[in-house]
Order: C-alpha cells, then structure tokens, then sequence
C-alpha cells in the first residue's frame, strides 16, 4: 500500500497531484509522485491492458533503444521492471559486445560488456511501465479526457481545466501539482500567456529527417542476434541516410530507415530494400533480402529537435512544472528521449524528497533542472544534425564546434580503444555527463589515436556470416565471437 507524506502546509490531507500525459513520462512521472499524493493521469487514449499501439503515439512503429543510464533510472522508481520486460520478451543487450556499428569513423569493435541497452518495442516498454505504475492504489487514468488550460494565476497554478472527449463536458481538476508531459503537441507555452507570463523561447534545429519502419519475421537462428546499426557521416556534404535493425519481442526484426532532407525514404515498400543498401554499408539490406515481412512501411516525419526554454522564464508559477517531449524534443535518431525522461523523473523525486509537494519553490527549481537535464542530449543533436545538407537552425555555440575535431578524432580513437570506447559509451547512454570525455586519461588515449587496424567489414561472427547472401568482409582479429 502506497504511504503518502504530507508535507508542510497540507497538513490534514492528502494532496492531490495531476499529470497531463499516460505515455512514458508521465507514467515515470507518476511514478516518482505516488509516495506524496493522490496522482490522478489526464489521457486521451484509451490505454491498451496489453503492448499494443494507440493513437496518440504514433512513433511508437519506429526503433527505440532505452540505454542503460535510463534503466536504471527506471529500475529505481520501479523495481522489478527489467525483469518484466524480459518476461515479456525484451531482450537485455550488452555494449558493445551485442552491437554491430558503422560510425562516422568506422566499425566499432565488439568489446566485452561495458553498457547494455533494453531492445523491444516501444509498445512493450511502455506497457510494462504502464502495468507497474497502476498498480499502485493511489494512481488513477482519467481515460479519454484532454486538458484545455491552467487555472489558477501567473503565481500559481491551483488546478487544470479537462474536457471528455466524447460529450464535450468541461469540468476543473484542483491540484497541489500540475505537471505537463503531453508531448511535442504540448501548448503549455499558450496556457502560461493565459495567465499573464511572457512568452517562451523556443529553439529548432531541422536536418529534414524522415523515417521509415518496417517490421520483419526474424529467421531461424537468430535469437541472439546483435541490434546492427549503419550511420551516416555528418562531415560528407550529402544528405545522411541511416539503417537499424533491432531484435524485438516475437522473433521479429524491426528496421527503421532513416533519411536528412533531399535523401528521405518513402512509404514505399518497393523502395524500402533499395534505399537500405544504398547507406555505407548494405549490411541491413542484405539481412532483410530474404526475410518475410510483417507489416506495411510506416513513415513519421516528426523529427525536429525544438527546445522550449521554461526554465529561462524570470518568474515561474508554483504548482506546475513542464517535462519530456513537452519541453524538449530530440532527433530519434540518437535513442535519447526516453532516457532523459527518465532523467527528469529522478530529479523531480529528489525535488520532492529535499523540498516536499507544498514547498512553493518546488516547480522553480525542478524546471531549472530539467533545462539542465536537457542541454547535453540537446548540444549532442543539434551539433550533428546542423550539418547535413539543408539543415535549418542556428549554428551551434563556438565551443561546440570547437569540440568538433577532438570528437571525429575520439570517435575514431574508440573504433580500436576499449578504453575510448567505454567513455563514448557511458556518455552515449546517458550514464556520465560529457564531461567524461574529457578526462585526462580519455584525451590522451584520443591524442595517441586507435593503435589498431580499422575493421574492413561488420564485426558478425561465421554462422551469422552465412546467413548473408554475400559474405561481408572482416578485418582479420576484429570484433568477438561471443555473439552473432
């Protein structure tokens, strides 16, 4: 059974907690909230009591990766979920041991296990979480309901307004705490303007990108099968083209494409094969040549990395706080918005822990902190997708592209350096500050360069070799046998 604390200034009862949103963040969200007030979901969806797609999260059809640092995040605020995951289906994947990677300085060496990654689908992840969080008694889903405004003043925030879907009917919510993760579509910045604060500053990075998914049987044999990634080189001057192939719960394969602007793949499925081998390596292509596949090709072009700077704001309401997709969004390509999610929910558990729900600094300090939660996965996007051909924002700070030739240089380095490799790894997955690759001990190993040969071809071991049309091409002594 769920103790709620009652913190100063709510003495005598239980506070109440609304969040605007039942997809991942929210349900973190809620999650990190259970132990001090009454939490009561604000959705549109009707939510599926299996993995299954709904509405409101169409990207949901393409590749997600929840890296390690998220996790364990989430392991923290709900013990036991890894383990649902896998008994569900997911797979835990060691890195870089179950990674088979074309970065923009060559094929990454199949060390052994220095971060992992949870591989399934987004549906899977979602309910799992989504199970877990509602169990507790003190959760509640208000299905099929939208809000519509704030209510309260620019000072503080007392409630939200909702209306249910299907008859229209308007009624008001009254909260201790409203927090908004609904998403890219989120319109806090036109609520808090109700209420009389200055406008938000956004900022947009576009590189163009379209994905494409597409979900395949996977063939006899591959139960182990590494998640194989080929990506682009930002330092070419034409369009970046991707391919990813990650094993999923079902025996299947999903394979999301995805192209920068004047190189984007379509809905055709006719075209899917063609433009997976047309990226630097065909490897994907080939893998897929002869699988059967199981679904249409889905398209999403929701890929704009857009920031909105609540945390900028001079003044800031007390009782609402803006989290997730609502406050920053993140090219999909570098698999970090479901981690920052979870980021964010850790800092709004340690904010309610050191603070308390009736502290009237609490959202101040918590928006602070998610726009300091942001700003690493932010620069790591919008440095690399200004490049491409067509990209539309501004150019990132000067000591950002400062850094560019140090980060060509250490991605280079951790093709051939464990050592390398494990920093570039513990930042990638969220797990260390980017500071991390700046230490002493990783410069010098980036100075001194990879000290071993590239790897000529994907790092896959002999029987997965032979499940390739082609064989592919191997440095000899390159990668490990410890998995396909």
């Amino acid at each position: 059974m769920t103790t709620h604390h009652l913190p100063s200034g709510l003495s005598g009862r239980i506070p109440t907690a609304v969040v605007l949103g039942g997809g991942l963040t929210g349900m973190l969200a809620a999650a990190a909230l259970a132990s001090h007030a009454e939490v009561h979901i604000v959705e549109r969806d009707r939510l599926p009591a299996a993995p299954a797609p709904r509405k409101g999260l169409p990207q949901a059809q393409h590749a997600h990766l929840l890296w390690s640092g998220g996790a364990r995040i989430i392991e923290s605020l709900l013990p036991g979920i890894t383990q649902r995951w896998l008994a569900a289906g997911a797979r835990r994947i060691p890195l870089p041991t179950g990674l088979v990677s074309l970065s923009a300085q060559g094929w990454l060496r199949r060390w052994p296990e220095m971060q992992y990654l949870i591989a399934c689908s987004r549906d899977l992840l979602d309910w799992g979480i989504r199970q877990q969080v509602l169990a507790s008694p003190g959760v509640h889903v208000l299905p099929g309901t939208e809000p519509v405004g704030l209510t309260g003043s620019a000072d503080h925030v007392t409630g939200v307004r909702v209306r249910d879907i299907a008859t229209g009917n308007v009624r008001q919510l009254e909260a201790d705490l409203v927090l908004d993760t609904t998403g890219r579509g989120s319109t806090a910045g036109t609520w808090l303007a109700a209420l009389g604060l200055p406008s938000v500053a956004e900022e947009h990075v576009d590189s163009g990108l379209v994905y494409a998914t597409r979900i395949f049987r996977a063939p006899d044999g591959s139960a182990h099968w590494p998640v194989v990634n080929v990506q682009s080189d930002p330092r070419v001057p034409v369009p970046g083209q991707t391919a990813t192939l990650v094993p999923i719960e079902g025996a299947r394969w999903l394979v999301t494409l995805s192209g920068t602007r004047g190189g984007q793949p379509t809905r055709s499925a006719e075209e899917f094969l063609p433009f997976a081998r047309n990226v630097r390596h065909p490897v994907v292509a080939d893998l897929i040549a002869d699988a059967e596949p199981l679904t249409d090709v889905h398209l999403s072009r929701s890929t704009v990395n857009r920031r909105r700077r609540f945390d900028l704001l001079q003044t800031w309401p007390r009782g609402f706080a803006v989290l997730g997709d609502a406050a920053a969004t993140y090219n999909p390509l570098y698999g970090q918005g479901m981690s920052v999610a979870a980021q964010e929910a850790a800092a709004l558990r340690v904010a309610l822990h050191r603070r308390g729900l009736g502290n009237p600094a609490l959202t101040r300090h918590l928006q602070r902190a998610v726009g300091r939660i942001t700003q690493a996965p932010w620069a790591m996007a919008t440095a690399q997708d200004i490049l491409y051909p067509g990209a539309r924002g501004p150019q990132p700070p000067a000591a950002v592209r400062l850094l560019r030739g140090y980060t060509d240089r250490l991605l280079k380095t951790a093709t051939g350096a464990p050592a390398v490799t494990r920093a570039m790894l513990d930042v990638m997955t969220l797990s260390a500050p980017l500071s991390r690759l700046m230490r002493p001990d990783v410069a010098a190993r980036v100075l001194f360069g990879p000290g071993r040969p590239p790897l000529i071809g994907p790092p896959l071991n002999h029987p997965a070799r032979r499940m390739l049309p082609t064989a592919c091409p191997q440095h000899p002594g390159g990668g490990s046998d410890m998995s396909p």
